[in-house]
């Protein structure tokens, strides 16, 4: 008789083999070149994270991008600037078009490269040699400089702040042609170089009037350009009284320190300025920002000001789905899910975890769909009872508190098959490195789990949010299996079109293919 524990009977259909193996040595599934690239691009930020280090990061981009086609890689870097807000990556993926095809390096960049600090960012990456060159060449050159041409005087002065490269030292590499005499006096004014002062954009004369004399009002320049000085609680005030919301967001500790909530009015502004709906949309801000600056923020900054980012946050996920049928939502909280979203970067690392976005996916969705169960997994699913009147904060901290121990991505699907639950969308957020669950053939655990599952609920769907920069996952994109990744708010974008029925084997990779470009 034949072994049953190597040929067990298997109704339904057939499970692929594993292909590859995960970072704790267990059986997975490997994503396509493509859908590789484009997994690094949405959450790599260069920086360590659990498993791996910024080396192997940029070694994993350099070799991906040698497999996949130059236009595929265009639209990637456009896509996770775009609609993910991401900067290194992006920028990496211009230097390695420069290269490889700078035709279509040429017809993304103005695209990605948009701002003063993805320049430098770009400049910096050519020079390191990283790429396969250290100079600009003629093409990157040109398309730095067309960056300076489109850019208003006042844009260019807003844009030189920090370093390694300065815009100074950009300015000097590209040597931009000045097209009026007052770019030259501001090419000149940063460069440290002669000048002529009265041909200075009015606002750079502002403020080297206010560094001479602080009883002057307090000039809209960038905040990092006011840091330096030593300012008092007037100009602070006058700054938190002008300042947009990303700038507010971002300062609410640096307030506090220099007096500004002592003022008559003052939280209450910056309250309402952070709650204000046009504002926040304007601003682009990205809910696990709003988590960053509500875990940043003092117990000294007001509770108003606190609450008003709770506020914030159901702006910002405002556009989640409500779904129709049975939602199951399985945050991962297992150890290797404390590791910053961001990576690590020495004391400028955020303080938002892996576990921390995971659970405020799963506290979004709570929100708008109150009927949805959530299973927080890590070697077995852990019992929490959430109430979806709570605030997104509330349920997302009440989740990520609980934090700890292996990683076993089938334990969710395991218990809904024990208890023969029933389910229409079940959705993952995790780092996808499961290992108390490993299996040594016919498919991985949570793959057989999966298929047990929809032996049940036919129709039922499964998309898997992966939020850290690795290569593979333990469930393979089919028909009914969408394998995501990110961080951004794009990922309710995604699932909003899942919900709707567009969902394909390879849905998320044709999203990026149809990036116009």
């Amino acid at each position: 008789m034949a072994n049953l524990n190597l040929f067990r009977s298997f109704t339904g259909k057939q499970i692929r083999k594993q292909s590859a193996v995960n970072h704790e040595g267990s059986s997975s599934y490997e994503f396509a070149p493509e859908h590789a690239l484009a997994q690094l691009a949405v959450t790599g930020c260069l920086r360590g994270t659990f498993y791996v280090d910024e080396q192997k990061q940029l070694d994993d981009v350099l070799s991906l991008s040698e497999k996949v086609d130059p236009e595929v890689i265009a639209r990637i870097a456009v896509y996770c600037r775009e609609s993910c807000q991401m900067k290194d990556m992006p920028a990496l993926l211009c230097a390695v078009l420069s290269v490889r095809s700078p035709e279509h390096l040429k017809s993304v960049f103005a695209r990605v490269v948009n701002n003063g600090r993805m320049v430098r960012t770009f400049v910096q990456i050519m020079r390191s040699g990283a790429v396969g060159r250290k100079s600009l060449g003629s093409l990157p050159r040109r398309l730095v400089r067309d960056w300076f041409s489109r850019t208003t005087d006042e844009g260019v002065f807003r844009a030189a702040i920090g370093n390694d490269p300065s815009l100074a030292d950009v300015i000097k590499m590209v040597h931009p042609r000045p097209a009026s005499e007052a770019r030259n006096s501001l090419y000149g004014y940063l460069l440290g170089r002669t000048y002529v002062e009265e041909r200075l954009p009015l606002l750079v004369r502002d403020y080297e009037a206010y560094k001479l004399d602080r009883t002057r009002s307090v000039p809209d320049v960038p905040f990092q350009k006011l840091t330096a000085l030593d300012l008092g609680t007037d100009a602070w005030v006058s700054i938190a009284e002008n300042a947009p919301w990303q700038m507010t967001r971002m300062n609410l500790n640096t307030f506090w320190r220099h007096g500004v909530f002592e003022r008559p009015g003052m939280t209450e502004l910056i309250a309402e300025r952070l709650r204000d709906q046009q504002a926040i949309e304007r601003s682009g801000a990205l809910p696990y920002q709003l988590m960053a600056a509500y875990a940043h923020a003092r117990d000294s900054v007001p509770l108003d000001v606190r609450e008003a980012l709770q506020d914030a946050m159901e702006v910002a996920v405002r556009n989640v789905p409500s779904f129709e049928g049975d939602v199951i939502v399985c945050p991962d909280v297992s150890y290797s899910m404390t590791s910053p979203i961001t990576g690590y970067l020495g004391s400028a690392t955020s303080v938002v975890r892996c576990v921390d976005v995971a659970a405020l996916i799963a506290a979004s969705i709570l929100r708008k769909n109150v009927r949805a169960r959530v299973l927080p997994f890590e070697r077995k699913v852990v019992k929490m009872s959430l109430n979806p009147r709570d605030s997104i904060m509330t349920n997302a901290s009440r989740l990520a508190s609980i934090c700890g121990g292996g990683t076993n991505c089938s334990a969710p699907l395991a218990k809904l098959n024990r208890t023969r639950s029933k389910g229409d969308l079940v959705v993952f957020v995790s780092d996808n490195q499961s290992w108390v669950d490993r299996e040594s053939c016919n498919g991985t655990a949570m793959m057989k789990e999966w298929r047990r599952f929809k032996r049940r609920n036919p129709r039922a769907r499964l998309v898997c949010i992966d939020i850290q920069p690795y290569q593979n996952s333990q469930v393979a994109d089919e028909e009914d299996i969408l394998n995501i990744g990110g961080f951004s708010d794009q990922v309710f974008s995604i699932l909003s079109r899942v919900s709707r029925g567009q969902m394909t084997r390879s849905y998320w990779m044709e999203v990026i293919h149809g990036v116009v470009i």
